[in-house]
């Protein structure tokens, strides 16, 4: 066997590899074949059609229509007659005026043209998912515009360098997502790591164009639904948490693989939303939630190894935090059926019951001033009662207080004055001992004796 030179062997692995990369025989993308009594019209143009190419003199040409698929007969079905002349006009072509138009002399056809109004297709730019592990591939593209009626789309599936024929897939039109869609199949036990080669071709009677060739892997295409049943509810005596609660999609089954989750959340007035990842539960307690402030929350999956591409945003939930009613109740402000007058003075707001016609003997008056009393708010006079009293105890003990300085420093003016008048001052010789003084004195004339004042105060007091 004869060997290849060096420098000629890499460029044929190349061409090796590229005739197994092109596109198999037998997957034509050619325009739909159009036979010479066909007239191709633009949708919105304006068209001729001629009868013959040299005018008829002297004649009556008469032009009849006929619709797909109808009898050609005069008056039955969708066929009717048009206008006399050699040639007719058709302006703004619609979808509906495509059919055969034959014109007649004397009830005598003479020329047959079938008029096909379609635009040319647009070019196919195919993206491939796949919903689980153990569902087909669904490959699509969107369209701009709607297709004409005549259109037709193909996608072809093979192994990448593998000389085996392209399975070939009919792709199906939906006009409220306005786009095509092909189903691939995947045989059971396929690999999901084997590179496959996409193609797609649209084509009708205006043209045709082939798509860009995709190369994708079963495992690169994974794409699940979006979680279905996402709730939020607040957390009891948490003003700053709420819990997210979601299920698996129906097309993914659980049992055997799993999926990952993202959830993201941002409360109402802000533009920014914060992101958890890696979530591998089905619920998520959110710990910095804004107080009362209602939160906008979102959640994705994707294979739980990280295998193809995130599913779709869930559709938009929203949830608020627990908020104590306590707090509520000190924002309001404690209920009162009054309401501000004119003068600054409150009113009351009577129920419809008191204006009936049991209140029109002047018993309504009555009825008004005990409303009044009674939707007076207990809490006033509680505070004001305890104001009171502690006004009341602090004046009490301010009164003690200086009442017992008071009365000591009385107590220490008197002490000093009483020092200071009782000052001993001896009048008289001293006394002897009384070891020296006789217990009695001898008998003898009574002595004057000396006076002895230990008050001052004798002095001044009367005689």
């Amino acid at each position: 066997m004869a060997r290849l030179p060096g420098p000629l062997l890499p460029a044929a692995l190349l061409l090796l590899a590229a005739a197994a990369a092109a596109p198999a025989p037998g997957r034509p993308c050619g325009p739909a074949g159009l036979s010479r009594d066909t007239v191709l019209g633009r949708l919105g143009a304006n068209i001729t059609l001629t009868c013959q190419d040299e005018g008829l003199a002297n004649v009556t040409v008469s032009w009849k229509m006929e619709k797909w698929g109808t009898v050609a007969a005069v008056g039955v079905g969708h066929d009717r007659w048009l206008a006399e002349g050699n040639t007719l006009l058709l302006r703004r072509l619609r979808y509906e005026d495509s059919g055969r138009y034959s014109c007649y002399v004397g009830g005598r056809p003479l020329r047959s043209l079938r008029l096909l109004v379609e635009e040319p297709p647009e070019t196919p730019r195919v993206s491939c998912y796949r919903r689980s592990h153990d569902k087909d591939v669904l490959c699509e593209w969107p369209l701009q515009a709607k297709p004409s009626p005549g259109t037709r789309a193909m996608l072809w599936v093979k192994r990448r360098f593998a000389a085996e024929n392209a399975t070939e897939q009919r792709c199906r039109y939906f006009s409220k997502a306005r786009k095509f869609v092909c189903r691939v199949k995947v045989p059971p036990g396929a690999d999901d790591t084997k590179p496959l080669v996409v193609s797609t071709c649209v084509s009708n009677g205006a043209g045709s164009l082939a798509g860009e060739d995709r190369i994708i892997t079963l495992s690169s295409v994974l794409k699940p639904d979006p979680p279905l049943n996402v709730t939020v509810e607040a957390l009891e005596k948490a003003p700053q948490q709420l819990r997210v609660n979601w299920s698996y999609p129906l097309s993914w089954d659980p049992r055997f693989y799993w999926l990952r989750f993202q959830v993201r959340y941002r409360p109402e007035p802000a533009e920014t939303f914060t992101e958890v990842e890696q979530v591998m539960t089905t619920w998520l307690d959110i710990r910095d939630a804004w107080r009362g402030t209602r939160h906008v929350v979102q959640v994705r999956a994707q294979e739980e190894f990280g295998h193809g591409a995130w599913s779709e945003w869930s559709q938009e939930v929203v949830g608020t935090p627990w908020t104590d009613p306590r707090d509520i109740t000190s924002e309001m402000g404690p209920f009162s059926s009054q309401f501000p007058m004119e003068d600054g003075t409150y009113g009351v707001t009577l129920p419809p019951e008191l204006f009936g016609e049991d209140a029109a003997d002047g018993a309504g008056g009555a009825v008004m001033e005990a409303s009044a009393r009674s939707v007076a708010s207990p809490y006033a006079f509680l505070v004001a009662g305890g104001s009171l009293l502690l006004g009341i105890a602090l004046f009490v003990g301010i009164v003690v207080r200086y009442k017992q300085t008071w009365r000591r420093g009385g107590r220490r003016g008197a002490k000093q004055e009483g020092e200071a008048q009782h000052v001993l001052v001896p009048l008289g010789p001293p006394s002897p001992p009384l070891s020296e003084t006789p217990l009695l004195s001898p008998p003898g004339p009574l002595a004057p004796r000396a006076l002895h004042v230990t008050n001052l105060d004798y002095f001044f007091s009367e005689q």
